[in-house]
């Protein structure tokens, strides 16, 4: 199996492939020759769409009598397209993922099998996720999917359908299970993560459940996965600062710093919003990662309005930055915009914006030298000095020096930042 694209997805595929297991099927890597093949795919812009093909292509040309099956955004987006290349056996909506193993035991399909409904009708989540985590020290946990948004240039609400929420029962079940498995980090993940809740009955809210989660001590780390400018309030922030659960660390999409194209694209915020928001989260919360999304080339963005995005950057206290040039998606509003830009000034955009993320990466990891940090150990090594890495709760990327087994959290003590990475030593207590 192969998989492209977002957390949700990942988590879909690790559920997926436990399934296979419990029937008996015996997984193997994908650049192997295999009977059956899966590729999960990702339809966000037109370079996943493409990775997607490739993918597809490459599991007909290692086993051209495979079953090859096609499941994920893509395929709920444009299976006819995909059924038109030659070896695909099976496209599977999103809603049809859990029943990939019954579908896979059908082997006699001659011609492409269409398995694809309307995603929007979908009232239920679906609760396809591993319940195993083998060598796992931080695990996603998929809470939430679909999305009501409808930002102009995302098809996502089309292919992931309505918000629907895992009940706060069930995840506290899950995270218990998680948590008792060996993980000591636990990601909340969905397409629309805040909107967790509002379609329970009765109603419910993403800070009420992070603050149970928090109080039941159920597990030593929670961590927020993407979440809008909006959707944080008081109470989320709060709990960051005050829980020791809840990491200091925040991911949220700014996509442009302009006020006109962020209106063209139906954000539900502006510019000085967004500031005042950062403003508030550093003032309140010393030492926190803040991540943004930010596009790059949306129809009718300006040299001015692009220089606006920039200084906006430049002048935040973020962590990081993941830079997206727009593509243009059949179905939004976006693409009958006038103003399309040209795919090489989207692309001399997105590496300035990227060579600022990477400076601002290494800034906010070097304030750290010198101030102790605790690290979850994972189970890989930094490649450039061979000690086991991990990440603080503030996710920089740190090595660790000497031997530290994986799946500890470990208190540090950073003494330079070389190779992407904090370099660090444990503190002996």
């Amino acid at each position: 199996m192969s998989t492209l694209g977002c957390k949700v997805n990942q988590c879909e595929s690790a559920g997926i492939a436990e399934a296979l297991a419990a029937r008996g099927m015996t997984l193997v890597p994908f650049e192997e020759v295999a009977d059956g093949y899966i590729i999960n795919t990702c339809t966000v812009t037109g370079r996943t769409d493409y990775q997607s093909r490739q993918l597809i292509r490459r599991a007909i040309r290692k086993n051209p009598t495979a079953a090859v099956l096609v499941t994920g955004c893509y395929a709920q987006r444009a299976p006819e397209e995909i059924a038109r290349i030659p070896g695909v056996r099976f496209i599977a909506g999103n809603t049809e993922k859990e029943r990939i193993p019954d579908i896979l035991c059908d082997m006699t399909a001659g011609v492409p099998r269409i398995l694809v409904g309307d995603i929007r009708k979908e009232k239920g989540i679906s609760r396809l996720g591993a319940t195993v985590f083998p060598e796992h020290t931080r695990v996603f946990l998929k809470i939430q999917d679909g999305c009501d948004a409808f930002c102009g240039y995302c098809i996502i609400p089309h292919t992931r359908g309505t918000s629907r929420s895992l009940p706060p029962e069930e995840v506290l079940e899950r995270i218990a299970s998680i948590s008792r498995a060996g993980c000591r980090e636990i990601v909340l993940t969905g397409i629309h993560l805040g909107a967790w809740g509002r379609d329970l009955q009765p109603r419910a809210d993403l800070a009420t459940l992070v603050r149970r989660i928090a109080d039941g001590c159920a597990v030593e780390r929670l961590r927020l996965s993407s979440i809008e400018p909006r959707e944080l309030n008081g109470e989320i922030i709060a709990l960051l600062g005050t829980s020791g659960t809840v990491c200091r660390h925040l991911h949220i999409p700014l996509q442009s710093g302009d006020d006109g194209i962020l209106a063209a694209m139906l954000r539900n915020y502006d510019t000085a919003f967004f500031r005042n928001l950062v403003r508030k989260l550093y003032t309140t919360l010393p030492g926190i990662a803040i991540g943004i999304d930010v596009m790059a080339g949306f129809p009718g963005e300006s040299e001015e309005a692009f220089e606006n995005t920039l200084r906006m950057v430049e002048e935040m206290p973020i962590a990081y930055l993941h830079v997206f040039p727009y593509s243009r998606r059949p179905g939004t509003p976006a693409a009958t915009l006038a103003g399309q830009v040209s795919e090489e000034k989207k692309k001399r955009r997105a590496e300035r914006l990227r060579a600022i993320g990477t400076t601002k990466r290494q800034s906010f990891a070097e304030r750290f030298i010198g101030t102790p940090l605790e690290v979850l150990v994972e189970g890989r090594t930094d490649k450039n000095t061979g000690f086991p890495v991990g990440f603080s709760d503030n996710y920089i990327p740190v090595a660790v020096r000497g031997g530290v087994a994986p799946n500890r959290i470990v208190r540090v003590m950073p003494k330079a930042f070389r190779g992407g990475h904090l370099i660090a030593e444990v503190i002996r207590e």
